[in-house]
């Protein structure tokens, strides 16, 4: 039996930077914090009380986003410099510099294998690098304004574009086209980003809301008003049943997703939160904000492991089940536009990166150090165009119908949840084989050596 859930508590608090925090971004094994600054530094905290904190010093503008490999080997940072930087996570705090952009870069995200980075930038345009070669590969541009957030999907076969020009922007990452495209009339979202089996993304809206889409058949989900100022950043528990929102009122507040309901507002910052974001194990979550002060929580409302998350999805196939994220119908109209748009990409541009050597130095190309032995395990599924899906007023099928249909719709999310945790249970399974043939191998040889 699972322990009730807690409040969260804030467990103690980050003093170093000298302005308003960006960016916080944990370490793949929750043990260290990165954060980005208006001061121009990043700082590396260590979660253990009484451990050392270090400062990286490299960028010539405020740094506006951080964040780490999924190794944890590299940390990346993206400054209003036009510049990202990779880092070794240590005390000396190695570095080096890619001049990517034309303008402030806005956001920056590694794909789950470690592969590839996504850049966005105010020049309008999203770039995506090769990190192993340590190339720029491609340009995305179809936004017509200031992009603020780029983010891949957790199987990497598409990224997540916003921009202020209202709207939000999905594209395949295989044939480089823009293959959904969500527009606002009120205001435009600071972050995107997917919840943990790419199924939805949530934004975080200048206009004060936070909505979740479902991108396989183009329907918002859910839209909260909970903020009375613009949302600037959100993050998914692992579990994906939660959602932590960061707001310029000065709070943050947690989302059930699967209730859709507000049930915590937490009270920290003493002005604008502009960052939030969860451990990967989800018992921690930090906030950053105007006040230069980083805080970190312990979460405690999970008080489900993942076992009892499974066993509660499951019985989500019957009928009489409590609401599921997809039963949750839209709360306002989804204006958007079904066109699939092609990507230009510019060849001068990629020459112009690689004719100035924007490469990371020899240190950075050790194999060990970039190459990721675990790809994802996810489950990876074809992305349709839906732009034809009809809306709620064009609908002649009958109730019955809709809402079998819904029904439906809920168990194949379900069955593909289960699907990528067996997957994962059998890379697992085939990774212990291995290692018993092996060790089978050798014990048969030295039997033989002795006799």
């Amino acid at each position: 039996m699972a322990s009730a859930p807690e409040d969260p508590v804030l467990e103690r608090y980050f003093k170093g930077h000298k302005a308003a925090i960006t960016s916080v971004d944990f370490s793949p094994n929750g043990k260290q914090l990165a954060t980005a600054s208006w001061d121009t530094f990043l700082m590396l905290w260590n979660c253990k009380p009484q451990a050392r904190a270090f400062r990286y010093v490299g960028h010539k503008d405020v740094v506006t986003s951080v964040q780490f490999s999924p190794l944890g080997n590299l940390l990346a940072s993206a400054s209003r410099d036009r510049t990202i930087r990779l880092w070794i996570p240590d005390k000396r705090g190695k570095s080096s510099e890619f001049k990517a952009h034309t303008a402030p870069v806005r956001s920056i995200d590694f794909s789950a294998d470690g592969q590839f980075l996504a850049t966005a930038s105010e020049d309008k345009s999203i770039k995506v690098w090769n990190m192993y070669r340590q190339r720029f590969l491609y340009s995305l541009y179809r936004h017509t304004h200031w992009v603020r957030c780029a983010k891949f999907s957790p199987d990497g076969r598409l990224i997540v574009s916003c921009s202020e020009d209202k709207t939000i922007k999905i594209w395949d990452t295989t044939n480089k086209q823009c293959v959904n495209n969500f527009s606002d009339s009120v205001g435009f979202a600071n972050f995107v980003g997917f919840n943990p089996t790419g199924t939805c993304i949530a934004s975080a809206g200048s206009d004060h809301t936070v909505k979740i889409w479902d991108i396989r058949v183009n329907k918002l989900l859910q839209h909260y008003q909970v903020h009375s100022g613009g949302v600037n950043c959100v993050s998914f528990h692992p579990s994906g049943n939660y959602l932590i929102t960061a707001s310029s009122d000065g709070t943050l507040k947690i989302l059930d997703l699967l209730e859709g309901r507000l049930i915590y507002t937490l009270q920290g910052h003493t002005g604008p939160v502009f960052t939030v974001s969860f451990s990967k194990g989800g018992d921690l979550f930090s906030s950053g904000g105007a006040d230069a002060q980083v805080l970190l929580w312990r979460t405690n409302f999970d008080g489900l492991n993942c076992k009892d998350i499974i066993k509660r999805n499951l019985k989500r196939l019957h009928f009489d089940s409590s609401p599921h994220l997809v039963d949750i119908y839209p709360r306002t109209p989804h204006p958007h536009e079904g066109k699939i748009e092609t990507v230009e990409t510019t060849d001068t541009t990629v020459r112009t990166l690689a004719d100035k050597g924007e490469e990371i130095n020899s240190y950075f190309l050790n194999p060990s150090l970039l190459s990721s032995e675990c790809s994802p395990t996810t489950s990876k599924k074809k992305t349709e165009d839906t732009s034809d899906f009809p809306s709620e007023s064009q609908r002649s099928i009958p109730l019955a119908v809709t809402d079998a249909l819904e029904h439906i719709m809920e168990q194949l999310s379900v069955l593909t949840q289960t699907v990528s945790i067996l997957e994962q249970r059998l890379t697992l399974t085939e990774d212990k084989l291995k290692d018993c043939l092996e060790n089978q191998h050798r014990l048969f040889n030295a039997i033989q050596q002795k006799s």
